[in-house]
């Protein structure tokens, strides 16, 4: 599985406080994918997507 993030993150964080295998806060202070997601924490990563509040998050 893949996750991506589109244009319109807000840098609030959520996802890489949810799901921190996958996600964390860039440079510039948005966030960023930095590893695929797996097995062990996709259920973490799909959490991380539906709590979005800009719903920019996608995991397939």
């Amino acid at each position: 599985m893949k996750a991506t993030i589109e244009d319109g993150c807000i840098g609030c964080g959520q996802c890489a406080d949810t799901c921190p295998e996958v996600f964390r806060m860039g440079d510039d202070d948005l966030a960023e994918v930095y590893a695929d997601v797996t097995p062990d924490n996709e259920e973490s990563a799909k959490e991380a997507a539906d709590g979005c509040p800009v719903e920019v998050i996608i995991v397939e």
